[in-house]
């Protein structure tokens, strides 16, 4: 196991063992108050745990080895339930929380034992705000010289970002819990703790959409980071029988997994014992500089794509003639 996937799985563990024990006080602590924003947030918790679940499912079917029917491996496995994941954060977060706080609007109840809500509501961020740092500081590891945001939109481990988003989301919701809970409390007027748990809602749904987007691109077929290609790019210049880079096509199979498909136009006298020895070269020295290229593909020609193209286009013509 790589140590981007070992790294990724620990965070998963992490923040379902931290939700597990949060749900559990929370439920216990919506029951005590009658609060919605409270129930809100322990649904989001348990919510949060089945989606880590669900990932650590991806991680594990990501790791299987590739075989006859699925030649490049299952690495977007990962992909697939990270997108689940942020359809049951839409769902049954966010969806159901807004349905809650428009139930509370309509039914309002007051606030009944609020040292027991707030205690939990504060001992809850304070778990989550731990997990979202340790998220923060694997992502600065990480993004190296890109920014945060930047990283957040480029990167292709899709797991770190669910549970980043699920963390930031838990986190921005219990402050919002707190608020709602004490104004509620403090005026007697319940319709806050209402507008609480809408609040809190929205901010799920808002972070599911972000990640259903960003998982979306991977789902379908993501090219690799930009930084492959410069390197393929410095070791074709230092190539003397490749011409040029005529074209190359990269494919993201999963987080560290790279397909590459590259046609590179060659010295026209050398023999094809040399063109089989450069090939075996150019993947030897990419594997070497990008590791995360899986699988590589390398096609020869001592044509330009544009002048075959021409030559094509002739052929068809004389043929119409």
């Amino acid at each position: 196991m790589s140590k981007n996937k070992a790294s990724a799985s620990s965070h998963i563990i992490q923040s379902l063992v931290i939700n597990l024990l949060i749900a559990v006080s929370k439920s216990f602590a919506a029951f005590m108050t009658k609060s919605g924003a409270m129930l809100a947030e322990s649904i989001h918790s348990f919510a949060d745990c089945a989606n880590q679940v669900l990932l650590l499912v991806g991680v594990k079917q990501g790791h299987k080895l590739a075989d006859a029917k699925h030649p490049l491996g299952y690495g977007r496995a990962v992909y697939f339930w990270s997108f689940m994941v942020a359809m049951l954060l839409f769902s049954i977060g966010g969806m159901f929380s807004i349905y809650e706080g428009f139930h509370k609007l309509a039914h309002p109840e007051l606030i009944e034992h609020i040292t027991w809500g707030i205690g939990v509501l504060v001992f809850s961020l304070i778990l989550e705000g731990y997990a979202m740092f340790s998220n923060i500081k694997e992502i600065n590891i990480r993004k190296g010289k890109h920014s945060f945001f930047k990283y957040l939109r480029d990167t292709k481990d899709s797991d770190l970002v669910v549970v980043f988003g699920e963390n930031s989301a838990a986190v921005f919701g219990l402050v919002f819990a707190i608020i709602a809970m004490l104004l509620s409390y403090i005026t007697g007027d319940g319709s806050y703790d209402a507008y609480g748990s809408i609040a809190i809602g929205i901010i799920l749904i808002a972070v599911a959409i972000f990640l259903a987007i960003e998982v979306k691109s991977l789902l379908i077929g993501e090219s690799a980071n930009e930084t492959i290609l410069e390197e393929l790019n410095k070791i074709i210049a230092n190539e003397k029988h490749v011409l040029e880079l005529i074209r190359c096509v990269t494919i993201q199979q999963g987080p560290g997994e790279v397909l590459m498909c590259i046609k590179v136009k060659c010295d026209a006298t050398i023999t094809a014992l040399e063109v089989s020895k450069l090939i075996n070269k150019l993947e030897l020295e990419i594997r070497t500089a990008t590791p995360e290229v899986k699988w590589i593909f390398i096609e020869p020609d001592v044509q330009e794509w544009k002048e075959l193209f021409l030559v094509k286009s002739l052929k068809v013509e004389s043929y119409k003639v």
